[in-house]
């Protein structure tokens, strides 16, 4: 079984036995990620069976950190000492799963990365997958433990070549010529994008080309898509192995390097994975989640100058600007990666057109701008980089982008977003989704939320007061005209207040407000400079703990309320319809805690109080995408989780609440 977590650490090595392993229904839901730094990445389950489309051992960003293809689906294995072949790759088929690895599987354990143990008549057999940083290559090291006598090693890769959102079948378009010189074997199934290379040092490849037909991926099925796939196999890679020898396998787009060594690349980034828990040695909660936050920084070049940025989650999502806004906090200041933090800053702030942050960078083409909170998150996070760096070297670069953004706030600009006379920010019609709770289904927007909502307001006021002190820092005279434009703010936020409820209103309309109770006024609560009164903050807090807290996150609707929806599921439709109405957030129990100790106070029992709270949390590290948090739970119980299983502004909050309020002390 995998081990538990105590109440202030978690285990340093996530560890499944047979107990597991043999059990298929339970180990498919347990998923592993290893990620290259450029937003390629390789993920599969704990027994090797892919469940999802986006499972692959080499899922390169061709457009880094975009155009992500699934080029390696998988590499099937197999011993063969004499007699019977012992399969050790374990698929789903409609009707049947084979062959059935599973079996005879001893183990699997991150540390840091998926290794996978095999026993079988006196064979052991290890297995272990790691993506070097920032070099694009997926390398499998196997160690023949233990043997009566030398054994043959076959390993059959499975190859797509495809993007990584879409599923083919067999088809005479692909090209299967196999480019084969040495221990290297190249291959261009389809467009330039779909090119492979395996490298393969001491082996011997054995063509054949076979295509296998009907691979099912449960996951997708549940998520009422595509679920069914035909993988092609040009050959068999085969290496004669004696008792103790070590053989590697590199999946790349252009081959290994030159001079390849397994062993150094293994040791190298053992050291540098090690180094991300340094801030952290007494602390193994953190420790851990510092190793989750390292896979969502990733590079990203912007018009020709090198940046970094944050790959939203896991395996579906690109960087989004609000997401590395939220996150980043967590994923790069709380670990003490300052540079980071600053490129992805200068990053962002590059792109700022009409005063709006991009809402995401697209798989192709120029960024998407209908986000009303990107541009407002971004100012936060501008201070918080200050508060924590003192770096104010950054001002002077930033600030014509950040006072051309507010100045475009408050004279109107794309989306229809523009400051009323009451100070408050206005944004959006019917047809539009610009806040965070942006599901929309063709025509239908789901959760309506144009007009004056409650968190980009509070977002609102703080991107004026922020200008304002980063004005006066600069001696720019527009200080105090954002300080006088936050008063008005400021006053204006007084409508937003519902006395009958005890909480405030979720968005302002002149038809009527909307008096739904959403987390989302805990965001406005949570932020540096207060938009509402303590006492009022109290009773907001209340009301989210009686009707929104879960034990893995925010509801995003109370239940009760109209178009409340208990689980998330189905087609398209049934999981938009979900994803906001109801559905529980973890990255939300950050704005929560934040409010919690701002109103309780940092004491040793509200800590305490606070690591009961995240138990759960930090239980769920081994239960779904393992080392990681899921996107979002279901609103009651079993919460079962769903959506991205390695989601970043879920980590990151989680990281930068126990570290901030000193929770593994």
């Amino acid at each position: 079984m995998s081990s538990p977590l105590p109440s202030a650490e978690a285990s340093k090595v996530t560890h499944f036995d047979p107990t597991i392993l043999h059990d298929l229904p339970t180990a498919l839901r347990r998923e592993w990620l290893e990620t290259d730094g450029l937003g390629g990445f390789a993920m599969g389950t704990i027994v090797g069976a892919n469940t999802r489309r986006y499972h692959g051992l080499l899922v390169a960003a061709t457009e880094p950190p975009v155009g992500r293809r699934v080029l390696v689906a998988k590499v099937e294995e197999r011993l063969l000492a004499g007699g019977p072949a012992c399969e050790l790759g374990c698929n789903e088929y409609e009707d049947a799963v084979h062959p059935q690895g599973h079996r005879c599987q001893e183990e699997f354990r991150l540390d840091p990365w998926p290794v996978f143990t095999w026993a079988h008549e006196g064979f052991r057999l290890r297995k272990s997958v790691f993506m070097p940083h920032r070099q694009g290559l997926t390398v499998v090291r196997y160690d023949l433990l233990d043997a009566p006598r030398a054994t043959w090693l076959h390993a059959r890769p499975l190859i797509a070549g495809r993007d990584m959102h879409h599923l083919h079948r067999s088809s005479g378009d692909l090209n299967a010529h196999v480019e084969h010189a040495g221990h290297r074997l190249a291959m261009q199934p389809y467009d330039p994008a779909s090119r492979l290379a395996l490298d393969f040092p001491r082996g011997e490849f054995r063509a054949d080309g076979v295509w296998y037909y009907n691979f099912h991926y449960a996951r997708e099925q549940e998520r009422g898509l595509d679920c069914i796939e035909d993988l092609y196999s040009p050959g068999e890679i085969v290496w004669l192995m004696r008792p103790g020898e070590t053989v590697w396998l590199v999946l790349s787009r252009d081959g290994a390097p030159a001079g390849f060594d397994g062993e150094h690349l293994m040791a190298a980034e053992r050291d540098r994975r090690a180094a991300l828990a340094k801030p952290f040695r007494n602390d193994a909660v953190a420790a851990r989640l510092a190793a989750a936050a390292d896979q969502f920084i990733v590079d990203r070049t912007v018009r020709g100058v090198p940046g970094k940025t944050i790959v939203a989650g896991y395996p579906w999502f690109g960087d989004w600007g609000r997401d590395t806004m939220i996150a980043l906090f967590g994923l790069t200041l709380t670990t003490k990666r300052h540079d980071d933090c600053r490129a992805m800053l200068r990053a962002f702030v590059g792109e700022v057109r009409g005063g709006l942050v991009p809402n995401l960078f697209v798989e192709s083409g120029d960024p998407a701008y209908n986000t009303v909170d990107a541009t407002l998150w971004l100012f936060v996070a501008i201070r918080r980089y200050l508060q924590a760096t003192r770096d104010t070297s950054l001002l002077a670069e930033v600030w014509p982008a950040l006072r051309e953004s507010l100045e475009a706030h408050i004279a109107g600009t794309d989306y229809g977003i523009r400051m009323a006379e009451d100070g408050l920010l206005t944004a959006g019609d019917e047809s539009t989704q610009l806040t965070w709770m942006d599901a929309k289904v063709d025509d239908w927007v789901v959760t309506p939320r144009h007009g004056k909502a409650v968190e980009i307001n509070g977002l609102w006021y703080n991107a004026l007061r922020i200008g304002a002190f980063l004005a006066d820092k600069l001696h720019d005279a527009g200080a105090a005209r954002y300080t006088a434009l936050a008063k008005r703010t400021k006053a204006g936020f007084a409508q937003f207040w519902h006395e009958a409820g005890g909480y405030c209103y979720d968005v302002l309309r002149p038809d009527s407000p909307d008096a739904a109770l959403r987390p989302n006024q805990l965001i406005a609560c949570a932020l540096p400079y207060h938009v509402l009164r303590l006492a009022q903050r109290r009773s907001i807090l209340a009301q989210a703990t009686a009707h929104l807290l879960t034990p893995y996150g925010l509801r995003t609707l109370a239940p009760g309320s109209d178009g409340y929806c208990a689980h998330y599921g189905g087609d398209r439709w049934a999981r938009d319809g979900a994803y906001h109405q109801g559905t529980a957030w973890p990255w939300l129990l950050g704005p929560y805690l934040t409010t919690w100790f701002d109103v309780m106070g940092v004491t040793d029992e509200t800590r305490q109080e606070a690591r009961v709270l995240l138990q759960p949390l930090l239980q769920h590290l081994d239960e779904a995408g393992l080392g990681s948090i899921s996107e979002i739970f279901d609103a009651e119980a079993p919460y079962a989780p769903h959506g991205c299983p390695a989601q970043a502004w879920s980590v990151g909050e989680l990281l930068r609440c126990w570290v901030q309020y000193r929770l593994g002390a």
